[in-house]
């Protein structure tokens, strides 16, 4: 199954668990009816901010909307065990290094920004989630509500997420870096 038909899957699912409707998620995370139909049906791959509305509207982080209700993974992972989802709209690239899984708080993921490229998320999924950041390559640019860091290479950025935020890869290089992402 592809990480496309895996998430079409995961959306369904928790959309049925709470019993709502096409309508009732649309309202709920501001997508429309017709975007989440598609989605669900595998007819086009959803946005990061897409997700971001997902995750916010089933009030879990993004790690657990791609993992959600999986079994705790076995002690090792190799890169097969390690999904890989592009956002269609920027080029973006998520490795999920340790995914979210039961009895575990924490995820880890390899984010690439391609150079020049933005996202941007309205809110953040749950509040005071952990970030550990960790710039491998390039400069990356991250806003969280009024405070703006610049990264390069090497810096780490640690934060609680409490406001909107943005990352942007000024370029022209792409941005790679690791993300701790662990829930309250």
């Amino acid at each position: 199954m592809s990480i496309e038909e895996d998430l079409a899957r995961r959306l369904s699912d928790l959309r049925q668990a709470r019993e709502w409707s096409l309508e009732d998620l649309a309202q709920k995370s501001g997508l429309s009816r017709a975007t989440l139909s598609r989605i669900e049906r595998t007819e086009t791959s959803p946005t990061a901010v897409a997700l971001g509305q997902l995750a916010k509207a089933f009030h879990l982080s993004m790690a657990d909307l791609f993992g959600v209700d999986r079994p705790a993974h076995k002690a090792s992972l190799r890169p097969s065990d390690q999904t890989i989802w592009t956002d269609p709209d920027t080029g973006f690239r998520r490795r999920s290094l340790s995914p979210a899984a039961s009895g575990f708080r924490g995820s880890v993921i390899e984010g690439f920004l391609p150079g020049g490229a933005v996202i941007s998320y309205a809110a953040p999924p749950l509040p005071d989630l952990e970030h550990h950041l960790v710039l491998l390559e390039g400069a990356l640019a991250v806003t969280l509500g009024p405070d703006r860091y610049e990264l390069a290479a090497g810096d780490v950025l640690r934060f609680r997420l409490n406001a909107p935020n943005s990352y942007h890869a000024p370029g022209p290089k792409p941005a790679r870096y690791i993300l701790t992402v662990i829930t309250p």
